[in-house]
């Protein structure tokens, strides 16, 4: 009996490596950016902090989502 292979390939994207490159991408650059725009708000209590990281932590995920999935869009195309 021939063996069953299952082969997609949606976009021609790795989305695999834009998820991985996408965490590390979100960790490098967003730690940074939660860290210096956090000295320009009043944050004097540990709710406010993580709601404040967890807002801007989003929007940089985001942001590093998209670009990187455009990168690799384009690196295949």
């Amino acid at each position: 009996m021939p063996e069953l292979e299952e082969r997609t390939d949606p976009d021609g994207v790795d989305y695999g490596w834009v998820m991985q490159t996408t965490f590390v991408a979100t960790i490098v650059v967003g730690a940074p950016v939660v860290a210096v725009l956090s000295t320009f708000y009043a944050l004097p209590t540990w709710a406010a902090r993580v709601s404040f990281a967890v807002r801007v932590g989003a929007i940089v995920w985001f942001l590093t989502a998209v670009a990187t999935f455009l990168y690799a869009r384009s690196r295949h195309a």
